[in-house]
């Protein structure tokens, strides 16, 4: 493979990357000695005394081993919840039948914890490397990021983001069919990565090559069917509980309606859902369309596949839900097609963001423990650190609307062509 001028190894980009793992893992975990032995109390449910949230190391992975239901071989969708227990099978079909693979060899729940923290160690291999490949430094981007270390094991979104970076890699490679394959199995994982396929199609209409963008198109949406159809025949109430659960979903706490409502009229749900719902899709359509235009109007000619990062930020902005573990889905894309703003350059506007989500990750989780009794910050400042984090998310999209074609990183653009990934 030819090697670009400046571009750094991929071994350093995996050792970056098992640091920030590990640092990641012993958050999560937070290891002590008690009686002679290693114990990991925040791994193990041990959450009496809501350590999760005093010591910042909650996970949902912990959880969900009880709640869904895993212990004892329950097939999700297949297999009913039990009668009067939590409802379970809440989740995409890939990343139910993810928790039902890792659950196999679990007996606990911290052993359901470690089995999963090897599965989304690989995900975020193949992150990192497929980013190597087609961005060379900038992977370091995901490797190095905070937001890496203490989401990374907090749900399984790297399932998806892994997908959604295979098949960017792919898209790049001019391997189109592929793409869309695995574009479908990420929106079987997590429904975000079927945003993609506008993007990606977009481009190769662009480009001329209608053909190439029906291909993707269909690949994607008869993946998506493969897997799903199956599930939603043998076990129909239990694959439609996903899209039930969210429908009827509130505002969540970190989302800017929360915020809008609990500011404007001291209630924390001044709208029904179902108006929510219906205002967070028009705004999202709207804003994607009037980000598009006022692109396109500066630079008729712009990589289309790169409206991928402002789409799933308007996503995030707009939709009711932004949960903490959300902000993995941004980092392949800020490594791929953040540009720069004005005299900052894309990394100063990927610190400013990755210390916001910091900023927010403190401050939610420490509320959460004021919230349960046990002290922590007040709800004021950890709704100022997600307006933060908005604005340099919003400013994000204007440098990705100011820029013009030639100021493309040339690292993503020479290595998008098939004939120099060759070996």
């Amino acid at each position: 493979m030819q090697t670009p001028r400046g571009r750094i190894g991929l071994g350093l980009v995996l050792i970056a990357l098992s640091v920030t793992l590990l640092l990641g893992l012993l958050l999560k975990t937070q290891p002590v000695i008690r009686d002679g032995h290693l114990r990991a109390p925040c791994a193990e449910g041990d959450w009496g005394d809501y350590k999760q949230y005093r010591h910042l190391c909650y996970s949902d992975i912990v959880p969900l081993y009880y709640t869904e239901h895993l212990q004892g071989g329950r097939i999700p969708f297949v297999d009913a919840c039990p009668a009067g227990g939590f409802q379970c099978d809440e989740y995409p079909v890939l990343t139910m039948l993810a928790m039902y693979v890792t659950a196999l060899p679990a007996s606990t729940a911290a052993s359901f914890f470690y089995s999963n923290v090897f599965l989304l160690s690989v995900a975020a291999v193949v992150i990192a490397v497929g980013l190597y490949l087609v961005a060379g430094r900038r992977a370091l981007y995901f490797a190095l990021a905070p937001t890496l270390a203490i989401y990374g094991f907090m749900n399984w979104d790297l399932l998806a983001v892994a997908l959604a970076t295979a098949a960017t890699v792919a898209f790049l490679w001019r391997r189109d069919v592929p793409a869309g394959i695995l574009l479908g199995l990420g929106a079987a994982a997590k429904l975000y990565p079927a945003l993609l396929v506008i993007p990606f199609a977009a481009e190769r209409f662009r480009e001329r090559k209608p053909d190439e963008a029906i291909h993707l198109t269909w690949a994607a949406a008869g993946t998506w069917l493969v897997v799903n159809v199956p599930f939603a025949l043998l076990g129909a109430h239990g694959w439609t509980e996903f899209f039930r659960f969210n429908a009827n979903r509130a505002a969540d706490w970190d989302s800017l309606w929360f915020i809008g409502c609990q500011r404007v009229t001291g209630h924390t749900a001044c709208l029904s859902t179902g108006l929510v719902n219906v205002l967070s899709l028009v705004a999202f359509v709207v804003l994607a369309a009037l980000v598009w235009q006022l692109r396109r109007r500066r630079d008729p000619q712009f990589p289309r596949w790169t409206f991928a990062l402002p789409l799933i930020i308007l996503f995030l902005l707009t939709n009711k839900v932004y949960s903490p573990q959300y902000g993995l889905w941004l980092l392949p894309l800020f490594a791929l097609a953040l540009p720069r703003l004005g005299r900052v350059p894309p990394l100063g506007l990927f610190a400013l963001f990755e210390a916001a989500d910091v900023a927010v990750f403190v401050t939610r989780f420490s509320f959460f423990g004021r919230y349960a009794g046990v002290g922590g910050a007040p709800l004021g400042a950890f709704e100022l650190a997600v307006a933060i984090r908005a604005a340099v998310l919003v400013a994000c999209i204007v440098a990705w609307v100011r820029q013009r074609t030639p100021e493309l990183d040339t690292e993503v653009q020479t290595l998008s062509r098939p004939e120099e990934v060759a070996a």
